[in-house]
């Protein structure tokens, strides 16, 4: 057999290898950690540590910045990046999306924490912009579930209750309930930094930088480019117009 026919017969059966997404869609990449429960037993505070999350975000600006998204997500141990349909990197390959971006997330955060850790990585599609606003919407959402009942668990633990009996003493319980449960233990949860309620948002911005000429002696002016984190996201229908603006911000230019 000619080495190109055996070549081509071999490529036939990567069973993936020609997916790509569906042009004019919206796409998000969402990363999770992988068995990350186990990962933060030891060497975080609980239910929420400052340092971790600060490696989450340096993660989330590495798949930003590499992948050329528009905005990014990042709550707990996962992180949402938004692409607009014009995206067309790795020529819209999903194989490659999801595997490349599951690597950047693993290599960043590795080195960030000095230990080996491992992420996963899938694709949700948008056919239009009220698709996206709900899917952050829904992001957030799960931020805030998890944080309050991440305060309610750990907060019920260091009171001296085991897993089970602080897991009981919640479960199912409302939003006033648990709210009014931590206050009982000193906490009052709506004062708690907003970036650990609602997540962290990343994104792009210009601003002016200075320079100096040496050919012309005198300082000189550009725009440039640069990733914001922006930890006082807003909530809720306020939200969904924060995120609009990037969806807009597409419709503007294309």
């Amino acid at each position: 057999m000619k080495n190109d026919e055996f070549e081509q017969r071999m490529r036939a059966m990567e069973a993936f290898h020609t997916l790509r997404l569906p042009p004019g869609v919206w796409t998000v990449l969402r990363v999770d950690g992988r068995s990350f429960t186990h990962f933060t037993e030891t060497g975080f505070e609980k239910p929420i540590d400052s340092r971790f999350q600060q490696m989450m975000r340096q993660t989330a600006q590495a798949l930003l910045e590499e992948l050329h998204g528009r905005y990014a997500y990042t709550e707990s141990d996962e992180i949402s990046v938004l692409f607009d349909p014009s995206w067309d990197m790795f020529d819209r390959e999903l194989e490659k999306l999801v595997s490349i971006s599951a690597a950047i997330a693993s290599a960043t955060f590795t080195l960030a924490s000095q230990r080996i850790a491992h992420f996963d990585s899938r694709v949700w599609l948008g056919s239009n912009p009220s698709d996206v606003v709900d899917y952050f919407r829904w992001r957030q959402t799960d931020a805030e579930r998890c944080a309050l009942n991440g305060w309610c668990y750990w907060t019920l633990r260091k009171a001296g209750k085991k897993p089970d009996e602080a897991m009981a003493l919640f479960h199912k319980k409302s939003l006033a309930d648990k709210i009014a449960l931590l206050h009982q233990h000193a906490i009052d949860y709506d004062t708690l930094p907003i970036w650990q309620r609602r997540g962290t948002g990343l994104y792009w911005e210009t601003f002016e930088k200075i320079g100096y000429d040496p050919v012309q002696e005198k300082d000189r002016s550009g725009i440039r480019r640069r990733v914001k984190i922006d930890e006082a996201l807003p909530l809720k229908e306020e939200y969904g117009t924060f995120i609009q603006q990037f969806l807009d911000a597409f419709v503007a230019h294309s």
